[in-house]
């Protein structure tokens, strides 16, 4: 960053007239095929998401200064005494807060996503996903809704220690908040919001008349370092953090993938093979090509310039995480597949103090529903079908709508054998490259 004395305040910021949009939600079919044995290399480059803008600096239409740079994002990231994460006119704990108040949040609440936390849950974690996964059979389902959110809930629940007779309540709140947030109707999303919140209290209310062993109870009985409790609010502000967030993130994270694997079916038995922080590493790759985390804000606390564009105090700054994540000047092939390459400039779970407290937890939730679906999904040599030609795909999410079923797909072969008197073969796609130096699942 350059002082603003030094910026030329007509030039370096764009405008940007439209910076919304829609998505489809994907429905694909994941076939149930025993699992073949993989190879013991990853077998090529492959093209990722359609290509987004590269990264720049704009002004959208509300006047906020929308980042998509990946240098410039990094810096703003980084930089919290010059760019506050309180944006919000309601409290959020640990998210917006700033400075000693966000160190001392984070020392109280990271540990519930330690590596004992994490490993002690992960049985719980696999039972859920293979009940879902096979609990879809052989029909076509929602990547989102039938599997990434189903699973999400229950997975925070088990963590939590939440019965399950919210599951079914929980979904329907998620599903009201993702249509709510599409609308843009601020009374919309309020309510939502608010009966998020009730639910909360609710469940502090039970675990205060009768309190068992587990994460909420262990909440509950946090202090702050000068002795007082968490008030109320305040434990409604983590909870909310922890689970309104996660459950859209985790189902939307779901999505992604599951289209990544069926459009990729040569490439499952490798990631079958693959050990868990080779997995991970995919799992952070794909996400990071089609990035469901699109942004965060920051204000600017004084007047100063971001690569060229002046911002003035109090104005609102959006860090572009898709667009950054996809930025030509960091990702030469911002579209291939490279796990190893890519890994250090990955933005998907942010950067800097703020970085996501939850991401071990959120690695593992999706490193087992993966392993869940390729366990009941074909392997390369099967070769699935991919999704259709009229498939419609959304970067922001990656998710896509697609009639794919086995029944028309067995109808079309049958059609193609009488027509051309012969076996009809699935193909599998060329390699396009040598795998990327250094994977090895």
């Amino acid at each position: 960053m350059r002082a603003p004395s030094e910026c030329d305040p007509n030039a370096g910021c764009g405008f940007l007239e439209n910076a919304g949009g829609t998505a489809d939600i994907l429905t694909l079919h994941v076939a149930r095929a025993p699992g073949a044995p993989g190879a013991a290399r990853w077998s090529g480059v492959d093209r990722m998401s359609e290509s987004a803008a590269p990264g720049r600096i704009v002004r959208d239409e509300s006047g906020r200064v929308v980042v998509g740079d990946h240098a410039a994002v990094v810096a703003v990231a980084q930089d919290p005494t010059t760019f506050s994460s309180a944006v919000s006119r309601h409290l959020q704990v640990p998210n917006g807060l700033d400075g000693d108040a966000h160190a001392e949040a984070r020392r109280l609440l990271d540990p519930f996503f330690d590596d004992a936390e994490v490993e002690a849950l992960t049985p719980s974690l696999e039972r859920i996903a293979a009940e879902i996964v096979a609990a879809l059979g052989d029909r076509p389902f929602d990547a989102v809704t039938d599997l990434g959110a189903r699973f999400a809930v229950r997975a925070q629940s088990a963590w939590l220690g939440w019965r399950p007779e919210l599951e079914e309540e929980l979904l329907g709140w998620v599903e009201d908040n993702r249509s709510a947030t599409r609308s843009g109707d601020p009374e919309r999303t309020s309510e939502v919001a608010r009966r998020f919140d009730a639910i909360i209290r609710r469940i502090l209310d039970r675990r205060r008349a009768r309190p068992v062993d587990d994460v909420t109870t262990r909440l509950l009985g946090l202090h702050w370092e000068d002795g007082d409790p968490l008030e109320d609010a305040e434990l409604v502000s983590v909870l909310r953090n922890w689970t309104a967030g996660d459950l859209s993130s985790i189902a939307l994270c779901t999505g992604v993938l599951v289209h990544w694997l069926a459009a990729n079916p040569r490439h499952r038995a490798h990631l079958v093979d693959a050990d868990g922080p080779a997995l991970d590493a995919a799992i952070d790759e794909i996400l990071r090509a089609d990035d469901p985390f699109v942004s965060n804000r920051r204000v600017a606390v004084r007047d100063t310039v971001i690569d060229g564009c002046p911002v003035a105090a109090g104005d609102t700054v959006v860090l572009d995480w898709r667009l950054a994540n996809r930025d030509p000047a960091v990702f030469a092939d911002p579209d291939a597949f490279d796990p190893v390459g890519n890994a250090a400039a990955n933005l998907v779970y942010g950067t800097g103090p703020h970085v996501c407290p939850g991401r071990p937890l959120a690695t593992r939730e999706l490193r087992v529903v993966v392993r869940a679906v390729l366990a009941g999904a074909p392997s390369s040599s099967s070769r699935a079908p991919r999704p259709s030609a009229n498939c419609r795909r959304w970067p922001a999410t990656g998710r896509c709508r697609s009639g794919f079923s086995r029944r028309r797909a067995s109808r079309r072969s049958r059609r193609r054998r009488r027509a051309s008197g012969r076996r009809a073969r699935w193909r599998t796609p060329p390699r396009r490259s040598r795998a990327p130096a250094g994977w090895s699942p």
